[in-house]
């Protein structure tokens, strides 16, 4: 018995040395964790459960049989984030690139499906050169593997990706399905074709960073929701995106213990502008409305115009959407619309309630607009709003013109509660352009058309630029005082929380892709 301990413990050690002490010094040259330290970070205590560590491949071609490593390149398992259950995979770069081969993914797939029987998060470490070239088609199967099972996935456990190096090719769709994309400046870059095949087809000279590096992603592409200075600050950005999270789609965010004391925040009634045209930062009014420190923006340097994130309210954990007022208006556009979409289904998918404040003076004009497809593109978040079944409060704090003030969470797409501020401005348009449209005639035969324009401007912003004309309707619930806005927030998300509704039925909607 002694010796075939000691045979297992030789197997373990083998296992745990990956690629090998060459390979390894060599990813820490490159600022790089391994794959096994990597998930040390990540994990609690000795909380961590390998599962498949003695798996090898299975290719003979090209005298891959003389070269077998055990765990085959990614390292996959379960144990405890902050107390609870995660599967992980951590893909291992000194063991043939991290290449994904057959036995690679059956690894992957394996912990996948664990996580959806037994309903809980699934985190993948990503630093892999590809498919195993070696390996030809089943490497490819393997992929379609991973990618069906993301699909299944999907909306039923939380799947998260974090790129901590290479992620080319086929490679890059398993983490684009996924929920949320964490990346590493400078060590990580992801891409359909690399820089060499960019240059053989449309000459273009281009770095792997510049290409598809973190910072390309998160400013150009929107294809990562983070991106972080090094590998330990991606990993504690997957712990604390986790902590606003349920496990699965059955059940519901662990509440922080909160005690309502007095939630009057005075400095929000002085917050606005004078001048309705004058920008301010939304993030002001989110950090006073949201437990202190609570909150952590998606998306941050991507679309500006438009701030999504989690926070918490009175230990509550919520979804935030809010347009800012500091980047181009506020304006809704293209990318947006998409970016602010993809939150609210996310957010609707994992039960998490959803908070809007809206200050949007409307669509972004222009030819670039309308030929990259705003009309689909803003229907995907008038879409994601309208199907949302989360308790839903939205907050006008000044402009709501036109569609889309339909479009911000309104009441006439199912939103719960409507607040405005005593500064909103609910209408079609600004006083301005209406006063020029609905008194064209009276302006053009005045005797002083500068002096009649502004007479019939405040004429039409007295009638309509204000929140009363909407309240009187029930569009708006309540106009109530700004600094009483997170003790209004605390009660009636308090009130929402055992909301049900019922869909009719359906196999799943049609969104405007």
């Amino acid at each position: 018995m002694k010796n075939k301990i000691e045979i297992l413990q030789d197997k373990i050690k083998k296992a745990h040395a990956g690629g090998g002490e060459a390979r390894i010094e060599s990813q820490h040259k490159k600022g790089k964790l391994t794959a096994r330290e990597r998930i040390h970070f990540l994990m609690d205590e000795n909380s961590f459960e390998e599962i498949g560590m003695l798996v090898t491949h299975r290719s003979t071609d090209f005298g891959m049989e003389r070269e077998k490593y055990l765990g085959d390149g990614v390292v996959t398992g379960y144990g405890n984030v902050n107390g609870r259950l995660v599967y992980v995979f951590s893909q291992d770069f000194t063991v043939f690139g991290g290449s994904l081969s057959e036995t690679h993914a059956e690894k992957i797939c394996k912990i996948m499906e664990m996580a959806m029987k037994n309903g809980a998060p699934v985190i993948g470490l990503n630093d892999s050169g590809g498919a195993r070239i070696q390996e030809g088609v089943v490497s490819l199967g393997g992929y379609a593997d991973i990618f069906y099972r993301n699909v299944q996935a999907s909306g039923v456990i939380p799947q998260l990706s974090a790129i901590m190096g290479p992620c080319a090719g086929g490679a890059v769709y398993s983490p684009a399905i996924t929920d949320f994309i964490l990346m590493v400046e400078n060590t990580s870059y992801m891409f359909v074709t690399g820089p060499n095949v960019v240059k053989t087809v449309t000459h273009e000279e281009v770095t792997s960073e510049e290409l598809g590096g973190a910072t390309t992603h998160a400013t150009k592409s929107g294809v990562t929701h983070f991106a972080c200075a090094n590998e330990i600050d991606a990993i504690n950005h997957v712990k604390k995106l986790l902590s606003y999270m349920p496990q699965n789609c059955e059940e519901i965010p662990a509440n922080l213990p909160y005690t309502v004391t007095d939630e009057t925040r005075n400095s929000l009634d002085v917050i606005m502008p004078e001048n309705s045209n004058q920008p301010y930062d939304v993030r002001t009014v989110i950090n006073e409305i949201a437990d202190e420190e609570s909150f952590l923006e998606v998306h941050a340097a991507y679309a500006e115009n438009i701030v999504v994130g989690f926070a918490r309210l009175a230990g509550r954990s919520i979804g935030i959407v809010a347009n800012q007022p500091a980047y181009l208006a506020g304006v809704l556009d293209n990318h947006a619309s998409t970016k602010a979409a993809r939150f609210v289904r996310f957010c609707d998918c994992f039960n998490i309630p959803l908070l809007v404040f809206e200050d949007v003076p409307g669509f972004l004009p222009g030819t670039d607009q309308e030929w990259n497809g705003i009309i689909t593109n803003g229907a995907k978040l008038l879409y994601a709003f309208s199907e949302a079944t989360v308790p839903r409060i939205t907050v006008i704090t000044r402009k709501a013109y036109g569609g889309a003030y339909d479009v911000m969470n309104s009441k006439h797409i199912g939103a719960d509660l409507n607040y405005a501020w005593p500064t909103a401005e609910i209408a079609v348009m600004g006083a301005k352009g209406a006063a020029e449209i609905i008194f064209k005639k009276e302006i053009s035969t005045a005797e002083n058309p500068g002096e009649k324009w502004l007479e019939k401007e405040k004429l039409y912003s007295d009638i309509f630029a204000n929140p009363y004309r909407a309240a009187e309707r029930g569009f708006v619930d309540e106009v109530i005082e700004p600094a009483q806005t997170r003790t209004k927030l605390i009660k009636a998300f308090k009130m929402l929380e055992n909301k049900v509704v019922n869909l009719p039925r359906k196999k799943h909607g049609n969104i405007p892709l």
